[in-house]
Protein backbone atom coordinates (compact mmCIF):
# COMPACT_ATOMS: atom_id res chain seq x y z
CA UNK A 1 0.00 0.00 0.00
CA UNK A 2 1.43 3.36 -1.04
CA UNK A 3 0.93 6.27 1.37
CA UNK A 4 1.05 9.85 0.11
CA UNK A 5 1.02 13.06 2.10
CA UNK A 6 -0.28 15.85 -0.11
CA UNK A 7 0.57 19.22 1.49
CA UNK A 8 -0.69 18.03 4.89
CA UNK A 9 -0.94 20.51 7.76
CA UNK A 10 -1.96 19.83 11.34
CA UNK A 11 -2.62 22.61 13.84
CA UNK A 12 -3.63 22.50 17.50
CA UNK A 13 -5.19 25.21 19.59
CA UNK A 14 -2.83 25.92 22.47
CA UNK A 15 -2.99 28.27 25.45
CA UNK A 16 -0.95 30.84 23.55
CA UNK A 17 -2.73 30.43 20.23
CA UNK A 18 -2.54 28.08 17.26
CA UNK A 19 0.40 25.66 17.17
CA UNK A 20 1.41 24.15 13.83
CA UNK A 21 2.65 20.62 14.50
CA UNK A 22 2.98 19.59 10.84
CA UNK A 23 3.44 22.18 8.12
CA UNK A 24 2.55 21.38 4.48
CA UNK A 25 4.10 17.92 4.53
CA UNK A 26 4.38 16.29 1.10
CA UNK A 27 6.04 12.91 0.56
CA UNK A 28 5.28 9.50 -0.91
CA UNK A 29 5.96 6.24 0.95
CA UNK A 30 6.34 3.41 -1.53
CA UNK A 31 4.35 0.21 -1.18
CA UNK A 32 6.15 -2.40 0.93
CA UNK A 33 8.75 0.06 2.24
CA UNK A 34 9.95 0.48 5.82
CA UNK A 35 10.19 4.24 6.32
CA UNK A 36 11.48 6.09 9.37
CA UNK A 37 10.17 9.45 10.55
CA UNK A 38 13.11 10.95 12.36
CA UNK A 39 13.61 14.17 14.28
CA UNK A 40 13.93 15.74 17.73
CA UNK A 41 11.12 15.61 20.29
CA UNK A 42 8.15 17.75 19.31
CA UNK A 43 9.04 17.90 15.61
CA UNK A 44 5.71 16.45 14.41
CA UNK A 45 6.73 12.90 13.54
CA UNK A 46 4.24 11.16 15.89
CA UNK A 47 1.51 13.58 14.84
CA UNK A 48 2.15 12.55 11.22
CA UNK A 49 1.82 8.91 12.22
CA UNK A 50 -1.45 9.53 14.05
CA UNK A 51 -2.85 11.30 11.00
CA UNK A 52 -2.17 8.19 8.91
CA UNK A 53 -4.03 6.17 11.54
CA UNK A 54 -6.94 8.62 11.56
CA UNK A 55 -6.53 9.43 15.26
CA UNK A 56 -5.74 13.08 14.45
CA UNK A 57 -7.88 14.79 11.79
CA UNK A 58 -6.06 16.91 9.21
CA UNK A 59 -6.25 20.68 9.32
CA UNK A 60 -5.43 20.93 5.62
CA UNK A 61 -4.20 18.77 2.75
CA UNK A 62 -4.85 15.11 1.99
CA UNK A 63 -3.53 11.64 2.82
CA UNK A 64 -3.95 9.04 0.11
CA UNK A 65 -3.65 5.26 0.21
CA UNK A 66 -2.90 4.06 -3.35
CA UNK A 67 -4.37 7.33 -4.71
CA UNK A 68 -7.54 6.89 -2.63
CA UNK A 69 -8.20 9.90 -0.42
CA UNK A 70 -8.75 8.53 3.10
CA UNK A 71 -8.46 11.88 4.93
CA UNK A 72 -12.02 11.68 6.27
CA UNK A 73 -12.19 7.88 6.65
CA UNK A 74 -12.80 6.45 10.13
CA UNK A 75 -9.72 4.84 11.76
CA UNK A 76 -11.25 1.35 11.87
CA UNK A 77 -11.85 1.42 8.11
CA UNK A 78 -8.29 2.31 7.11
CA UNK A 79 -6.73 -1.15 7.43
CA UNK A 80 -3.95 0.15 9.69
CA UNK A 81 -2.19 -1.67 12.52
CA UNK A 82 -0.43 0.36 15.22
CA UNK A 83 2.15 -0.38 17.92
CA UNK A 84 2.42 2.23 20.65
CA UNK A 85 5.44 3.24 22.68
CA UNK A 86 4.09 1.69 25.89
CA UNK A 87 2.82 -1.48 24.11
CA UNK A 88 -0.70 -0.96 25.62
CA UNK A 89 -1.13 -4.64 26.49
CA UNK A 90 -3.95 -5.75 28.78
CA UNK A 91 -2.26 -7.13 31.93
CA UNK A 92 -5.25 -9.30 32.95
CA UNK A 93 -5.39 -11.08 29.57
CA UNK A 94 -3.09 -13.82 28.31
CA UNK A 95 -0.83 -13.28 25.34
CA UNK A 96 -3.30 -15.22 23.20
CA UNK A 97 -6.20 -13.00 24.34
CA UNK A 98 -4.18 -9.85 23.78
CA UNK A 99 -3.37 -10.84 20.21
CA UNK A 100 -6.93 -11.87 19.35
CA UNK A 101 -8.44 -8.77 20.97
CA UNK A 102 -8.72 -6.67 17.77
CA UNK A 103 -10.28 -9.63 15.93
CA UNK A 104 -13.08 -10.32 18.41
CA UNK A 105 -13.85 -6.82 19.68
CA UNK A 106 -14.39 -4.97 16.41
CA UNK A 107 -17.62 -5.27 14.43
CA UNK A 108 -15.77 -4.24 11.27
CA UNK A 109 -13.11 -6.91 11.84
CA UNK A 110 -15.68 -9.60 12.65
CA UNK A 111 -17.51 -8.82 9.44
CA UNK A 112 -14.30 -9.19 7.42
CA UNK A 113 -13.35 -12.42 9.18
CA UNK A 114 -16.75 -14.00 8.57
CA UNK A 115 -16.49 -13.13 4.87
CA UNK A 116 -12.97 -14.60 4.71
CA UNK A 117 -14.09 -17.73 6.59
CA UNK A 118 -17.00 -18.31 4.22
CA UNK A 119 -14.68 -17.97 1.23
CA UNK A 120 -12.03 -20.26 2.78
CA UNK A 121 -14.56 -22.95 3.72
CA UNK A 122 -16.04 -22.88 0.23
CA UNK A 123 -12.61 -23.09 -1.39
CA UNK A 124 -11.32 -25.92 0.82
CA UNK A 125 -14.59 -27.77 1.30
CA UNK A 126 -14.15 -27.35 5.05
CA UNK A 127 -16.51 -26.35 7.83
CA UNK A 128 -14.28 -24.41 10.24
CA UNK A 129 -15.90 -22.28 12.92
CA UNK A 130 -15.11 -18.61 13.43
CA UNK A 131 -13.45 -19.48 16.76
CA UNK A 132 -11.10 -21.95 15.07
CA UNK A 133 -10.42 -19.46 12.27
CA UNK A 134 -9.47 -16.75 14.79
CA UNK A 135 -7.33 -19.19 16.76
CA UNK A 136 -5.38 -20.14 13.61
CA UNK A 137 -4.88 -16.47 12.74
CA UNK A 138 -3.54 -15.78 16.24
CA UNK A 139 -1.14 -18.71 16.02
CA UNK A 140 0.13 -17.52 12.64
CA UNK A 141 0.90 -14.07 14.09
CA UNK A 142 2.55 -15.58 17.17
CA UNK A 143 4.73 -17.85 15.05
CA UNK A 144 5.78 -14.93 12.87
CA UNK A 145 7.11 -12.97 15.86
CA UNK A 146 8.33 -16.16 17.57
CA UNK A 147 6.23 -16.05 20.75
CA UNK A 148 4.02 -19.12 20.20
CA UNK A 149 5.47 -20.72 23.34
CA UNK A 150 4.14 -17.86 25.50
CA UNK A 151 0.51 -17.72 24.38
CA UNK A 152 -0.86 -18.77 27.76
CA UNK A 153 1.26 -16.38 29.81
CA UNK A 154 0.29 -12.92 31.04
CA UNK A 155 2.25 -9.85 29.86
CA UNK A 156 3.74 -9.42 33.35
CA UNK A 157 5.50 -12.77 32.97
CA UNK A 158 7.35 -11.63 29.83
CA UNK A 159 10.48 -9.57 29.23
CA UNK A 160 10.28 -6.15 27.60
CA UNK A 161 11.37 -7.57 24.26
CA UNK A 162 8.75 -10.33 24.43
CA UNK A 163 6.04 -7.80 25.31
CA UNK A 164 7.07 -5.77 22.27
CA UNK A 165 6.62 -8.86 20.08
CA UNK A 166 3.13 -9.38 21.51
CA UNK A 167 2.26 -5.79 20.61
CA UNK A 168 3.53 -6.33 17.06
CA UNK A 169 1.61 -9.62 16.76
CA UNK A 170 -1.58 -7.87 17.89
CA UNK A 171 -1.07 -5.21 15.22
CA UNK A 172 -0.33 -7.61 12.35
CA UNK A 173 -2.97 -10.23 13.24
CA UNK A 174 -5.48 -7.99 11.44
CA UNK A 175 -3.28 -8.30 8.35
CA UNK A 176 -3.18 -4.54 7.89
CA UNK A 177 -2.10 -2.83 4.70
CA UNK A 178 -0.01 -0.40 6.76
CA UNK A 179 1.85 -0.91 10.04
CA UNK A 180 2.60 2.10 12.24
CA UNK A 181 5.26 1.92 14.96
CA UNK A 182 5.47 4.85 17.39
CA UNK A 183 8.82 4.86 19.25
CA UNK A 184 8.51 1.07 19.66
CA UNK A 185 11.97 0.48 21.15
CA UNK A 186 12.35 3.39 23.55
CA UNK A 187 11.48 1.31 26.64
CA UNK A 188 14.08 -1.39 25.96
CA UNK A 189 17.69 -1.52 27.11
CA UNK A 190 20.48 -1.08 24.56
CA UNK A 191 21.00 -4.79 23.84
CA UNK A 192 17.30 -5.50 23.43
CA UNK A 193 16.86 -2.46 21.21
CA UNK A 194 19.38 -3.81 18.71
CA UNK A 195 17.85 -7.29 18.81
CA UNK A 196 14.26 -6.07 18.51
CA UNK A 197 14.92 -3.64 15.69
CA UNK A 198 16.37 -6.52 13.67
CA UNK A 199 13.23 -8.52 14.45
CA UNK A 200 11.07 -5.64 13.22
CA UNK A 201 13.03 -5.60 9.97
CA UNK A 202 12.72 -9.37 9.58
CA UNK A 203 8.96 -9.29 10.18
CA UNK A 204 8.48 -6.37 7.80
CA UNK A 205 10.41 -8.09 5.03
CA UNK A 206 8.54 -11.34 5.50
CA UNK A 207 5.09 -9.72 5.48
CA UNK A 208 5.81 -6.98 2.94
CA UNK A 209 3.60 -4.58 4.91
CA UNK A 210 4.21 -0.88 4.27
CA UNK A 211 5.62 0.25 7.62
CA UNK A 212 6.16 3.70 9.11
CA UNK A 213 8.54 3.77 12.04
CA UNK A 214 8.74 6.85 14.28
CA UNK A 215 11.89 7.32 16.33
CA UNK A 216 14.24 9.97 17.67
CA UNK A 217 17.08 7.42 17.61
CA UNK A 218 18.91 7.90 14.33
CA UNK A 219 20.88 4.66 14.70
CA UNK A 220 17.61 2.69 14.62
CA UNK A 221 16.42 4.52 11.52
CA UNK A 222 19.72 4.32 9.65
CA UNK A 223 20.06 0.59 10.33
CA UNK A 224 16.64 -0.80 9.41
CA UNK A 225 14.79 1.71 7.21
CA UNK A 226 14.56 1.72 3.41
CA UNK A 227 14.03 5.48 3.49
CA UNK A 228 13.98 8.19 6.15
CA UNK A 229 12.17 11.50 6.51
CA UNK A 230 14.00 14.11 8.60
CA UNK A 231 11.54 16.53 10.22
CA UNK A 232 12.19 19.74 12.13
CA UNK A 233 9.44 21.85 13.73
CA UNK A 234 6.82 20.22 11.53
CA UNK A 235 8.68 20.86 8.28
CA UNK A 236 10.21 18.12 6.14
CA UNK A 237 13.95 18.75 5.80
CA UNK A 238 14.97 15.79 3.64
CA UNK A 239 13.59 12.45 2.46
CA UNK A 240 15.56 9.62 0.92
CA UNK A 241 17.67 6.49 1.33
CA UNK A 242 19.46 6.67 4.73
CA UNK A 243 23.01 6.52 3.38
CA UNK A 244 22.27 9.14 0.71
CA UNK A 245 20.79 11.49 3.31
CA UNK A 246 23.77 10.91 5.58
CA UNK A 247 26.35 11.46 2.83
CA UNK A 248 24.55 14.36 1.14
CA UNK A 249 22.66 16.36 3.79
CA UNK A 250 20.26 18.96 2.41
CA UNK A 251 21.12 21.55 5.07
CA UNK A 252 23.06 22.14 8.27
CA UNK A 253 20.30 20.76 10.50
CA UNK A 254 20.33 17.38 8.74
CA UNK A 255 24.14 17.28 8.78
CA UNK A 256 24.23 17.95 12.54
CA UNK A 257 21.29 15.71 13.42
CA UNK A 258 22.56 12.57 11.67
CA UNK A 259 25.67 10.72 12.71
CA UNK A 260 26.79 8.78 15.77
CA UNK A 261 29.98 10.84 15.81
CA UNK A 262 29.09 14.53 15.67
CA UNK A 263 30.04 16.25 12.42
CA UNK A 264 32.92 18.74 12.55
CA UNK A 265 31.47 22.24 12.02
CA UNK A 266 34.02 25.02 11.81
CA UNK A 267 34.11 28.60 10.57
CA UNK A 268 35.74 28.95 7.17
CA UNK A 269 36.12 31.41 4.34
CA UNK A 270 35.84 31.08 0.57
CA UNK A 271 37.78 33.51 -1.58
CA UNK A 272 38.19 33.13 -5.34
CA UNK A 273 37.07 29.50 -5.14
CA UNK A 274 39.52 28.54 -2.37
CA UNK A 275 38.28 27.33 1.04
CA UNK A 276 40.40 28.07 4.07
CA UNK A 277 39.90 27.28 7.74
CA UNK A 278 42.07 29.59 9.77
CA UNK A 279 45.25 29.95 7.72
CA UNK A 280 45.12 26.57 6.01
CA UNK A 281 43.60 25.69 2.65
CA UNK A 282 41.18 22.74 2.56
CA UNK A 283 39.68 22.88 -0.94
CA UNK A 284 39.80 24.68 -4.25
CA UNK A 285 37.28 24.99 -7.07
CA UNK A 286 34.48 25.94 -4.69
CA UNK A 287 31.41 27.24 -6.54
CA UNK A 288 28.28 28.93 -5.21
CA UNK A 289 29.89 30.28 -2.05
CA UNK A 290 31.94 33.34 -1.19
CA UNK A 291 32.99 34.87 2.09
CA UNK A 292 32.28 33.41 5.53
CA UNK A 293 30.82 29.88 5.62
CA UNK A 294 30.30 27.02 8.06
CA UNK A 295 32.38 24.00 7.07
CA UNK A 296 31.01 20.53 7.80
CA UNK A 297 33.20 17.40 7.59
CA UNK A 298 32.34 14.08 9.21
CA UNK A 299 35.12 12.61 11.40
CA UNK A 300 35.28 9.36 9.43
CA UNK A 301 35.94 11.36 6.25
CA UNK A 302 39.20 12.83 7.55
CA UNK A 303 42.27 10.63 7.10
CA UNK A 304 45.23 11.21 9.38
CA UNK A 305 48.47 11.10 7.41
CA UNK A 306 52.10 12.17 7.63
CA UNK A 307 52.49 15.97 7.90
CA UNK A 308 53.51 17.64 4.66
CA UNK A 309 53.20 20.93 2.85
CA UNK A 310 50.44 19.57 0.61
CA UNK A 311 47.85 18.99 3.37
CA UNK A 312 46.62 20.93 6.42
CA UNK A 313 48.60 20.07 9.54
CA UNK A 314 47.23 19.93 13.09
CA UNK A 315 48.45 18.98 16.56
CA UNK A 316 46.93 16.07 18.48
CA UNK A 317 45.35 17.43 21.69
CA UNK A 318 43.17 14.54 22.83
CA UNK A 319 42.75 10.79 22.27
CA UNK A 320 39.58 8.89 23.24
CA UNK A 321 39.46 5.12 22.82
CA UNK A 322 36.18 3.23 22.51
CA UNK A 323 36.07 -0.36 21.34
CA UNK A 324 38.34 -0.75 18.33
CA UNK A 325 38.37 2.93 17.37
CA UNK A 326 40.22 5.95 18.69
CA UNK A 327 38.74 9.42 18.27
CA UNK A 328 41.52 11.90 17.66
CA UNK A 329 41.02 15.58 18.43
CA UNK A 330 43.54 17.73 16.61
CA UNK A 331 43.98 21.53 16.69
CA UNK A 332 44.93 23.75 13.76
CA UNK A 333 47.49 26.51 14.42
CA UNK A 334 44.74 29.06 15.03
CA UNK A 335 43.06 26.84 17.67
CA UNK A 336 40.17 25.36 15.67
CA UNK A 337 39.85 21.63 16.41
CA UNK A 338 38.85 18.63 14.30
CA UNK A 339 37.78 15.14 15.28
CA UNK A 340 38.86 12.17 13.17
CA UNK A 341 38.89 8.39 13.60
CA UNK A 342 41.84 6.02 13.78
CA UNK A 343 42.13 2.34 14.61
CA UNK A 344 43.33 1.55 18.12
CA UNK A 345 46.64 0.26 16.78
CA UNK A 346 47.70 3.82 15.97
CA UNK A 347 50.87 5.04 17.73
CA UNK A 348 49.67 8.67 17.90
CA UNK A 349 50.35 10.58 21.11
CA UNK A 350 49.18 13.92 22.41
CA UNK A 351 51.42 16.63 20.96
CA UNK A 352 52.11 14.77 17.69
CA UNK A 353 51.73 16.59 14.38
CA UNK A 354 49.25 15.01 11.97
CA UNK A 355 48.30 15.75 8.38
CA UNK A 356 44.60 16.04 7.52
CA UNK A 357 43.46 14.57 4.20
CA UNK A 358 39.75 14.96 3.47
CA UNK A 359 37.97 12.39 1.30
CA UNK A 360 36.41 13.47 -1.98
CA UNK A 361 32.92 15.00 -1.81
CA UNK A 362 33.09 15.06 2.00
CA UNK A 363 33.18 18.83 2.62
CA UNK A 364 29.82 20.60 2.99
CA UNK A 365 29.55 24.38 3.15
CA UNK A 366 26.56 26.04 4.81
CA UNK A 367 25.37 29.65 4.86
CA UNK A 368 24.25 31.77 7.81
CA UNK A 369 20.70 30.40 7.59
CA UNK A 370 21.86 26.76 7.55
CA UNK A 371 21.29 26.40 3.82
CA UNK A 372 23.69 24.21 1.89
CA UNK A 373 25.94 26.17 -0.48
CA UNK A 374 28.36 23.57 -1.85
CA UNK A 375 29.64 20.03 -1.42
CA UNK A 376 32.87 18.67 -2.76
Amino acid sequence: MQVRFDSVTKQFQGKKGVVTAVDRLSLTIGSGKLVGFLGPSGCGKSTSLLMIAGIHPLTDGRILFDERDISALAPEKRGVGMVFQNYALYPHLTVRQNIEFPLVNSKEMKRKLKAELTETNAKNGSNDTLKAFVSARVLDAANLVEIADYLDRKPGELSGGQQQRVAIARAIVKRPSILLLDEPLSNLDARLRVQTREEIRRIQRKTGITTVFVTHDQEEALNICDEIAIIKEGVLQQYGVPQDVYDNPANRFVAEFLGGARINLLPGRVQNGALTIGTQRFASGVAGAEGAVAVGIRPENIIGCAPSGSVPVATVVRLTRLGGVTTVEAALPDGETFRLMKENGSSLKIGDKIGLRVLKNAICLFGNGGEKLWQG
